[in-house]
């Protein structure tokens, strides 16, 4: 019964105060959500709000038809050179200025809020706050007077409704007031624009219901109406609001619409409501909904040390991680965290959309960066799905990008005169034209290639031959015939690519001399080592899927050709890969991207088996970057990096600073400290980025274990803190792996279980020693003492084991 106890406070988060970002409350929430509708749970005792969020809601952005700006590129070309790279720098962004093109892209905002009011006796007592993550509820509890009394809510993936219950002990009665309500702009308040939304809102009450609906600015309408069914006592509504008195339980169901016209929707809801809470009870919707929930949420499983026994809050925990290092508890709990916020904020639903930078738990109608970034962030949110069990939930990525082709073809033409297409770095839904018009976005071009590994990855976890057909190779196609016209040659017949910005760097002899901060003063130069080795990555991935697709292998050995024609890394002189090959641009260390790392991660084209004097010459490139400029979401990609190169606690060591400078009580990750530590950079508004959180997950299982195309690594930088742990179930792409290790008594057992045909080399960790080894058609390989080349067949296992005293 303990062993369960300890089980569940794993899978929780525990808090002892509330939210408390002033005016921001929601930043400090406790989420729930179903992948399409997120309820963010926020406020104290006495008055409390669930605000409510929609994959669908988003408003304020604006299409402008793009002009045919394509004759600038050579402009820009003849001006580089010259070698008047800032001049050329902006030749593309003014003429799309001068062209008065202002397309703007869209925010999500705030659907509606459930405000609730309940007055107190007494002073409180034990005031707690919790989310079970593997059921999505979010409980606040606290002791008035004699009685005890608790709040439960969770988002069901069963019956799209916010499931929400007040009440407490047998001896307890609840009084209040509920409603639904238009949530308050902490900085929009007095703009034109919430001013219209303002004025649309309408919102009504009668016998056990409450409406509620606003108009958007494409002209449709959004909402939702809310039933509450109390158990004894007694209710009546006053204008919008709904009052009930000496009420032992009362149960709270809500159901939204978007893109909707409410008379229509309100009608519907509550017919659906009616018949949902015929016969109905918490504890029955919950049921239905973890029936959905709990086979994502434990698809995989991870043990570390006695991290599953640690009951700390999560004050207690951020407490101990600001001495220096995060607890294993708090490691644990985070990667735990970010896979719940993975599958509460996206879906299978048609209707999802893609993991965003808010998850769906914004709290304003102009969120800072709430759009869908393709230079870092987006894809930050994926890299840990498909070992992490999630690989499920990644087509909405698919179908977002895939619906937006159209604009990126006709971007690829008007931009440059090429044929293909050409995301812009950010996009929202419907808007996948340029928005951001500043040099270091429109003259950046790799994002349809680095968009493209996930497509590739994708198919090699699911083997699915109609995705590769009818999805990825025509995504990866379009994206190479960019390249194909973009390219020229230099004098020695290598490919030129220009212009060519590395996300969101200068080089640093272009830096403004009269040190004045600017952002991005000079980004744009010639062969960024990320545009090179994006497109090697394409190139290669498309000779792979080409021929088991069945393609032509002549276009194959064109591509091949290609291949020979990019240009090599190039070693600065400290010795680290540089971030432009072109030896004009010199490297600036003091920046948060790590894009020229693209070879060791994400990519996997330099590893130590493979070239180990280059691998190292990478290790020193982000040694030398430097810590003061990163962000949360840089520390999490170093962590990433970090653990590529095998080095766990140079990994865990980045994770343990991003804990002490950019996780909020609630452990949402942050785009910086604001407080002035000098851990990252500074900027005061501090946003919500909850990439940092899906990167953490990355990380961890960056560092136990390791997947590419021929090659598995178990263990491969586990860090030295970590001495015993299991991780259960966890994917490579043609099946599972289950790992137990004990460093103390030099134990180690790994068995992997193959889902489809599997051929492939795996590593054990070094510290392994000597293992006994079951399974067929496993052989020694030639990489080394530690590698294994196993071939199983769909449903076969192979199982390596030790027990050698020793340390790692």
């Amino acid at each position: 019964m303990q062993e369960q106890e300890d089980k569940r406070s794993a899978d929780k988060l525990i808090m002892s105060y509330p939210a408390s970002w002033w005016r921001n409350m929601w930043r400090e929430a406790l989420p729930s959500g179903n992948g399409v509708i997120g309820a963010s749970v926020f406020g104290g005792v006495q008055e409390e709000t669930v605000l409510l969020n929609h994959a669908r809601l988003w408003h304020w952005g604006s299409k402008d038809e793009l002009p045919d700006v394509s004759d600038t590129l050579a402009q820009t070309r003849k001006l580089m050179d010259e070698e008047r790279y800032a001049e050329a720098s902006w030749q593309l962004t003014n003429a799309l200025h001068e062209s008065g093109y202002r397309t703007k892209l869209a925010s999500r905002f705030p659907l509606a809020a459930i405000n609730l009011v309940m007055p107190c006796r007494n002073a409180f007592r034990g005031y707690s706050r919790t989310l079970a993550m593997d059921s999505g509820e979010v409980t606040v509890g606290w002791t008035d007077g004699p009685s005890q009394y608790n709040r439960r809510l969770f988002v069901s993936r069963a019956d799209d409704t916010v499931v929400y219950e007040l009440g407490g002990d047998e001896e307890a009665s609840i009084s209040g007031e509920i409603s639904l309500a238009l949530h308050p702009s902490d900085r929009w308040a007095d703009t034109p624009e919430f001013k219209e939304l303002e004025q649309s809102i309408e919102v009504g009450a009668s016998g056990t219901y409450a409406w509620f609906a606003g108009t958007n600015d494409d002209g449709t309408d959004f909402g939702a109406v809310m039933q509450v069914i109390p158990q004894d006592g007694r209710i009546e509504t006053i204008g919008s609001v709904i009052r009930f008195e000496g009420v032992r339980r009362m149960l709270v169901l809500v159901k939204v619409f978007v893109l909707g016209k409410r008379s229509k929707d309100w009608e519907r809801l509550k017919e659906e409501l009616a018949q949902l809470a015929v016969d109905t009870s918490y504890d029955k919707l919950l049921n239905r909904h973890l029936a959905l929930h709990r086979p994502l949420y434990h698809s995989v499983s991870l043990e570390l040390d006695d991290a599953d026994h640690d009951s700390r809050t999560n004050e207690r925990l951020l407490l101990d991680a600001y001495e220096g290092e995060a607890p294993p508890a708090l490691v644990r709990k985070m990667w735990a965290y970010g896979r719940y916020l993975f599958l509460s904020g996206t879906s299978t639903a048609g209707d999802a959309e893609p993991f965003g930078l808010y998850g769906l738990w914004g709290g304003d109608y102009r969120l800072v960066w709430s759009h869908n970034m393709a230079n870092e962030n987006i894809q930050m949110m994926y890299w840990h799905a498909h070992v992490g069990g999630l690989g499920e939930l990644v087509p909405s990525l698919f179908r977002y990008y895939d619906g937006l082709m159209d604009d990126f073809r006709e971007n690829a033409s008007k931009l440059y005169g090429c044929r293909g297409i050409y995301i812009p770095a950010g996009s929202t839904p419907g808007i996948g034209v340029p928005n951001q018009i500043v040099p270091v976005i429109m003259n950046w071009i790799g994002a349809a290639g680095w968009l493209a590994r996930h497509y590739y990855e994708h198919f090699r976890y699911t083997g699915d031959l109609q995705f590769l057909q009818e999805t990825a190779l025509p995504f990866m196609l379009e994206t190479l015939w960019f390249y194909e016209d973009f390219l020229v040659s230099d004098t020695d017949g290598l490919y030129k690519m220009y212009p060519s910005v590395s996300p969101e760097n200068t080089p640093l002899n272009f830096m403004p001399t009269d040190g004045k901060p600017l952002a991005h003063p000079m980004p744009t130069a010639i062969n960024a080592t990320m545009d090179i080795a994006i497109l090697k990555e394409l190139l290669q991935h498309l000779i792979e899927v080409n021929q088991k697709a069945g393609g032509d292998p002549e276009v194959a050995k064109e591509w091949s050709l290609m291949l020979t024609r990019l240009p090599a890394y190039r070693l600065n002189k400290d010795g680290a890969v540089s971030e432009w090959i072109h030896s004009t641009f010199e490297d600036r260390y003091a920046h948060r991207h790590l894009s020229h790392l693209y070879p060791v991660f994400p990519g996997q084209e330099v590893t130590r088996e493979s070239d180990p004097n280059l691998f190292r010459a990478f290790e020193t490139a982000v040694q030398k970057r430097e810590i003061g400029a990163q962000s949360g979401w840089s520390l999490a990609h170093m962590a990433a990096i970090y653990a590529r190169l095998g080095d766990g606690d140079a990994s865990l060591n980045c994770l343990d600073i991003l804990s002490r400078s950019s996780l909020l009580p609630n452990l949402f990750t942050l785009h910086n400290d604001w407080r002035g530590m000098g851990v990252s950079m500074l900027m005061p508004t501090a946003p919500v980025q909850l990439d940092a959180n899906m990167g953490w997950v990355n990380a961890v299982q960056e560092q136990l274990l390791q997947v590419s195309a021929n090659l598995i690594k178990l263990l491969p930088a586990l860090p030295g803190r970590w001495k015993r742990g299991r991780f259960a179930d966890w994917r490579f792409h043609t099946g599972k792996a289950t790992v137990v290790w004990n460093i103390d008594t030099g134990s180690f057992r790994a068995e992997l279980t193959a889902d489809r045909d599997t051929d492939t080399t795996v590593k054990m960790p070094e510290w392994s020693g000597a293992c006994k080894i079951t399974g067929e058609e496993i052989h020694p390989s030639p990489l080394g003492p530690s590698y294994y080349t196993v071939r199983m067949k769909s449903g076969a296992s192979v199982v390596f084991e030790s027990h050698k005293p020793g340390n790692v």
